[in-house]
């Protein structure tokens, strides 16, 4: 919970920033085969049948190799549960690799390429541990196998038996590391066993018990894993420049903490009873209200420790994903107007308030001063929640968020007795919703649209009846179900039960390219859907069937990134915690109406 690793099924680490999710890359072959660095253990034959799965109910991966020469696995996990007091020291990447039916020559190569492959480094290898040092960062490999030099890199040829096993630690050097290794190295199954327990033991604490609840289980630990344990931030998704479109520039750097995403997540988490994260992120939060602007704004994102710059710079010498450049670094909408924050925050504070921990009056006085800004500003155009780069305008998802807002400030007040101007609240609030309805309608789509005096259809709007602005079964609702679920071809936005966010040939959002469909949208109809399906057992069962299909587009480990290519692959950055909060919430949802 400090940062992740993403390792492909032919044993390769492929993407590892160190020590924290938003620390240059020490390896990043994902962005760059050649230059980008692994670290890679895998069979030297070549006809080898590869597959992967989680041990039950955790975060440890398992790779396993079946060979005509036996079959052979690596467990890799990160240790949760520490020996040491030293932070340097708890840092590892455990790999343990075994074969469990006859014998299996490996090969392994580790080669670094620090500061997303920017700075040299040496190398120096004794008593069974390479260490690599940069300008930014030393790292150390221990292992017991024999190793070799091999052009900035660590390899060897290694052959294990029947129940033989090889351990390697790559971790952070430090000179409190004990001149031989053999003691770390014996601690790795009590890791093993310490990192296991924890994960389950975190698992179980869900209240879950409905239909999917694999699917649920793997997306709340997805969910904990983006949580920067120091600070109780939750990143977008651990990845940068994962590209949205093969081949397009609409690649960005996820690495951060937005406060859309975060409510989201904690919405997620509460449902099925973490409270804890809630309490976490919630003191995170009461910081940045701390640091708000003089006029009651906040940010849209901030960094894991909560830094307020995130200054976008481009990669030119990495060439990017399958050949999707730029790669980008840092992002530069941190200063972007987006007045949706508000709303899906103070929803979250409110049900936080319900279901985790009473408010405190100090914060009270922050949402004061939030909701005020609202008041003053929600007729503002803005770059809204898909942060377009093709100017500003007055989004319909923005002025819901802007209602939903005042709508949860009032409630808190009345709820808790909290001193508020709620005249002023109420006759805003009132306003906003008259707005929507006749400038955010079309009476010619016959449907809610992306912004006041567009005509074109936004996915967003499929929230309106998750937040309680209008009823499931409300016909305006109904219709723009309807006009959103029709295939592009007919101006709609779905793609075989897969929704897009918007028509990027109708929506001038600054960038060149496609882009696939989004999972989060996607979710969001099926659940508009089960929201009517109270009312309408056909929309029940047609949302049923959806979600279903749409469980069939994660990755083999249940793991889902932002969007899915033409093809079903996935675009954009992984694993998204945008989709994975949106799958928990549509499940519980789905589940409860079909009971």
């Amino acid at each position: 919970m400090h940062t992740v690793a993403l390792i492909g099924k032919n044993g390769s680490v492929d993407w590892f920033c160190f020590p924290d999710f938003d620390s240059p890359s020490v390896f990043a072959s994902i962005l760059d085969d050649e230059k980008g660095g692994s670290f890679k253990i895998a069979p030297v034959k070549d006809n080898v049948t590869l597959k992967q799965f989680y041990w039950p109910d955790t975060n440890v991966l398992v790779t396993r190799f079946l060979a005509p020469e036996g079959v052979a696995e690596i467990i890799d996990f990160m240790p949760v549960s520490f020996t040491s007091t030293r932070q340097e020291l708890h840092h590892k990447l455990v790999r343990k690799v075994k074969v469990v039916r006859g014998n299996m020559r490996f090969h392994l190569s580790c080669k670094p390429a620090f500061n997303y492959a920017r700075d040299d480094h040496t190398l120096e290898f004794y008593n069974q541990r390479a260490i690599f040092r940069s300008n930014s960062l030393d790292m150390t490999l221990l292992t017991q196998v024999d190793m070799k030099q091999h052009e900035g890199a660590i390899v060897s040829d290694f052959t294990l038996g029947e129940g033989e096993t090889a351990d390697f630690i790559f971790m952070m050097n430090s000179p409190d590391l004990p001149e031989k290794p053999d003691s770390l190295l014996k601690e790795t199954d009590q890791l093993q066993v310490d990192t296991i327990n924890f994960w389950q033991q975190w698992i179980s604490k869900s209240t879950y018990k409905g239909r999917w609840r694999e699917m649920v289980n793997r997306s709340a630990l997805v969910l904990k894993l983006l949580t920067y344990q120091p600070t109780g931030a939750i990143v977008a998704a651990p990845t940068t420049s994962l590209p949205e479109s093969l081949g397009g520039e609409r690649n960005w750097d996820y690495r951060y903490t937005w406060i859309r995403d975060s409510a989201f997540t904690l919405y997620a988490l509460m449902r099925i009873g973490y409270t804890e994260e809630a309490s976490h992120f919630m003191d995170w939060l009461e910081k940045r209200c701390e640091e708000m602007n003089d006029d009651g704004s906040l940010q849209i994102v901030y960094s894991i420790r909560g830094e307020h710059r995130l200054d976008e710079h481009l990669l030119s010498h990495l060439k990017g994903y399958r050949n999707s450049f730029p790669v980008r670094v840092g992002n530069a909408a941190y200063d972007q107007l987006q007045l949706d924050i508000y709303g899906e925050l103070l929803d979250t504070i409110y049900l936080f308030n319900k279901y985790g921990r009473p408010i405190s009056y100090d914060l009270w006085t922050y949402i004061v001063r939030m909701l005020n800004y609202v008041c003053d500003h929600w007729t503002e155009k803005d770059e809204g929640i898909w942060e377009v780069r093709g100017g500003k305008q007055r989004f319909t998802y923005s002025m819901l968020m802007c209602w939903v807002a005042l709508d949860r400030g009032i409630r808190l007040a009345q709820k808790r007795s909290f001193p508020a101007d709620l005249d002023r609240w109420l006759k805003t609030r009132n306003r906003i919703y008259q707005t929507i309805l006749s400038k955010g309608w079309s009476d010619k789509r016959n449907a809610f649209i992306q912004y006041v005096g567009s005509q074109s259809l936004d996915a967003s709007n499929l929230i309106m009846p998750l937040v309680f602005f209008m009823s499931p079964t409300d016909p305006r609702m109904l219709k723009t179900i309807q006009a959103i679920h029709k295939s592009p071809e007919q101006g709609g936005l779905v793609s075989d039960s897969l929704v897009y966010r918007y028509d990027v040939d109708e929506t001038h959002d600054g960038m060149d390219g496609d882009e696939g469909t989004f999972n989060i949208c996607s979710f969001w109809l099926i659940e508009a859907l089960t929201r009517a399906g109270r009312y309408n057992k056909n929309m029940l069962n047609q949302a049923r069937f959806m979600f279903n299909k749409a469980l069939t587009y994660s990755n083999h480990l249940g793991l889902y990134s932002e969007e899915l290519g033409h093809s079903g692959e996935a675009l954009g950055n992984f694993p998204q915690a945008f989709t994975h909060l949106s799958l928990i919430s549509t499940a519980y949802n789905l589940d409860k109406e079909l009971g």
